[in-house]
């Protein structure tokens, strides 16, 4: 467990998350169904049958987001992409892929299994919904369920990025014109568009009396804008830095200390004196580990005289390292993967430099490739 999200555990090797923000999210699907939906629908049922009833389809609404996630999950693992976690979170769900896929159909796929799961669902809850009628407090939530599947798919539908349908756009485009670079860019743009559409709409609900209703309509606006926004900023980022290779960008300023050098004398003499932020670990010469102030703050500061670098480094085994061939965007991708700000430049064996975060900045803005 990190510090924003919980474990549920595992499914078919996927570990399952809950973001902290879903919590806010389930209160508000459970409250608005006791206090809207069911009364409206339902006539003269107790306030505690509304509350179970909401409470109980809540539950089961984000299981039906988790099997969405989980479509995705196991076409992608079909594909040979493993699957670093499903997390639900105030949006609903994610499932976080550890690499892109190389193909136009194997995007495609993975894209459109998450809304064929919502439909199926759909399709699968309206038949339940026949079996039960007449039972009020059974048909409520099955008659729910059924609605918001199907409108998580038609809405997952929409063709502008990030939701899938805008994907499953870009796969059309990628495999049509066998540019994803374009491919992006162009759902991203129609992403853009319908966020604004969002907007438009909630701003006229709100105008219009409908208070909730609007301000929920146009956060929804507000974050397809931001995420399509990111994407055609990280696009073009890949576009600049396309054919450059780390060898360009890394810095050949970093700090070796020994393997038996307490944190104590690491922070007194290294840290404070100079703002490093890592360091290469040696013993006998040899490159044995690395080090950065991540892992200082797992040791309390009254251990920090008698605890070595050795003890709490990583060894070189576990961390990730590239080479000097290694291209710019994919030295980027491995540190978002690991969530490092900074990685290892290693050839036969031997460390070259570093490629940090900073460094790619710098690299950006030198003229020659600002102007690219």
């Amino acid at each position: 467990m990190n510090r924003q999200t919980i474990s549920l555990g595992r499914i078919f090797g996927i570990p399952l998350r809950i973001d902290f923000s879903w919590f806010l999210i389930f209160a508000l699907v459970a409250w608005t169904l006791a206090t809207g939906y069911f009364p409206n629908e339902f006539k003269h049922w107790s306030i505690a049958a509304y509350w179970i009833d909401g409470i109980i389809t809540a539950l089961v609404f984000f299981g039906s987001v988790l099997l969405h996630e989980l479509g995705h999950s196991l076409v992608a693992l079909r594909y040979k992409i493993p699957v670093r976690s499903i997390t639900l979170y105030i949006f609903g769900g994610a499932s976080e892929i550890t690499s892109e896929p190389t193909s136009p159909l194997s995007n495609f796929w993975i894209t459109l299994s998450g809304p064929i799961v919502s439909f199926a669902l759909a399709g699968i809850f309206a038949l339940l919904a026949m079996l039960v009628t007449g039972v009020d407090l059974v048909l409520a939530p099955i008659k729910y369920l059924a609605y918001i599947n199907l409108l998580l798919g038609l809405f997952n539908m929409i063709p502008g990025y990030p939701l899938d349908g805008g994907t499953v756009l870009m796969s059309i485009i990628w495999g049509v014109t066998h540019n994803k670079h374009r491919a992006v860019l162009i759902s991203a743009s129609i992403g853009s568009f319908f966020a604004y559409l969002f907007i438009f709409l909630g701003a006229y609900q709100v105008l219009s009396g409908s208070l909730m209703n609007g301000l929920w309509i146009a956060f929804i606006g507000w974050f397809i804008l931001n995420a399509s926004g990111s994407q055609v900023r990280r696009e073009r980022l890949k576009g600049v830095l396309s054919g450059h290779k780390v060898s360009e960008a890394m810095s050949l300023a970093y700090t070796i200390v020994y393997a038996d050098t307490t944190l104590q004398y690491l922070v007194d003499e290294h840290i404070l004196g100079s703002g490093r932020r890592f360091f290469i670990i040696k013993k006998d010469e040899q490159m044995i580990g690395l080090l950065t102030l991540h892992h200082l703050q797992n040791v309390p500061r009254e251990k920090w005289p008698t605890t070595t670098v050795n003890e709490v480094m990583i060894p070189i085994p576990q961390f990730k390292q590239v080479g000097l061939d290694t291209e710019i965007w994919q030295a980027i991708e491995e540190m978002d993967r690991d969530g490092v700000n900074q990685l290892p430049v290693m050839q036969d064996g031997q460390i070259q430099g570093m490629l940090t975060r900073e460094d790619v900045i710098s690299f950006l803005r030198k003229p020659r490739v600002a102007g690219a």
